[in-house]
């Protein structure tokens, strides 16, 4: 384990210590070719036509249908949404995101006990999207851990902050259960019985991916997170500041606005298959700011590691034929395990020709 420890600390440099040195360019690994470099010119910046539902509709049975209709809308077209009356306490939701900053602050040393090029690792703290492969890096350190069930993971989750395990498994818990309240509104607006997978989704693996990007000198050269899309059902996103992009079906980018109490909803690989392709998975991005830090928490949700899953029989016909072979979570951990997210999508290697 110490060797392992010791390859792991030489393996790479944290993105806040080099912010920490105050230099006013960054290192060459950080900077993005010329075409791949985010350009706000081109980034539609109005938010009146990104979609916000109110879940306080699922209480109001007259409601219901106006719901369903908003988030088939919301999926269709952009595969995303933010959701308001949610359920979870704003208190819980600052908390976790504190209890992020506090471990980003630890010693470097500590944190890099969990340091990790491998993505099986069911603890991982590292830098860029995987530093083992990434053949230009991205301003972001992160640390991932699984989180459902909690009790079979929490107790390889950091224990300093003294309050990280609790305060993020609090938030952990009730994005688990948000999930599968959103799961039954999005299953229902493809017309599937909201019972659909019910025990996989109920077992099924969540992987909470904590994100840190500070202030970034130049950061017209650089991007926290790469254009990707995320394998698995639905990722619900926690943000202290604004810094997400989404792209639209027309290929032209969009910044999310910063809704105090809010969460991103954002469909996955695995809800594209699912859905046969009617709804499809969000590509999206993030930025970074020369004046602002901004944490993040991104609870990803799929099926069970294993658990293989293609179109559900109800959504194909002659009209629909099978758009997607099986793939599961496991295969999609293989994929970029041996690729970046630059040189290809793990979904793509399921479309039917």
């Amino acid at each position: 384990m110490e060797a392992k420890r010791e390859m792991s600390y030489d393996s790479f440099t944290s993105v806040m210590a080099l912010n920490q040195k105050c230099e006013e360019n960054i290192p060459e690994r950080y900077i993005l070719p010329p075409m791949q470099r985010p350009d706000p010119s081109l980034v539609d910046h109005i938010s009146s036509g990104l979609p916000i539902i109110d879940l306080l509709m699922l209480k109001h049975p007259a409601h219901k249908s106006q719901l369903i209709d908003e988030v088939h809308a919301a999926c269709k077209k952009l595969g995303f949404f933010q959701v308001i009356n949610h359920g979870i306490p704003t208190s819980v939701m600052k908390d976790a995101l504190d209890s992020a900053e506090e471990f980003f602050n630890l010693p470097n040393d500590e944190k890099m006990c969990f340091a990790s090029a491998d993505v099986h690792e069911p603890v991982r703290y590292g830098t860029s999207v995987n530093h083992g492969v990434d053949r230009v890096f991205y301003w972001r350190d992160f640390i991932k851990h699984y989180a459902n069930p909690l009790s079979e993971w929490t107790h390889l989750w950091p224990s300093n902050p003294p309050s990280y395990k609790e305060k993020m498994g609090s938030y952990a818990k009730a994005t688990h259960v948000l999930h599968k309240k959103l799961m039954e509104v999005v299953l229902e607006s493809l017309g599937l019985n909201t019972n659909y997978l019910h025990d996989d989704i109920e077992e099924g693996s969540q992987v909470m991916a904590v994100n840190y990007y500070p202030s970034c000198p130049k950061p017209d050269l650089a991007l926290g997170m790469p254009p990707h899309t995320d394998y698995g059902t639905l990722t619900i996103l926690n943000q202290s500041d604004q810094g997400l992009e989404i792209m639209d079906q027309d290929n032209k980018w969009h910044s999310v606005p910063f809704i105090q109490g809010s969460l991103i909803i954002q469909l996955g690989d695995q809800l594209e298959v699912m859905s046969n392709g009617r709804y499809k998975s969000t590509p999206h991005r993030a930025v970074v700011s020369l004046q602002r830090k901004r944490l993040s928490i991104a609870s990803l949700h799929s099926l069970p590691l294993e658990k293989k899953v293609g179109p559900a029989p109800q959504l194909v016909d002659q009209q629909h034929p099978i758009a997607y072979k099986e793939g599961s979570f496991g295969g999609f951990l293989d994929y970029i395990s041996v690729k970046s997210l630059s040189q290809g999508k793990y979904i793509d290697t399921l479309k039917n020709p």
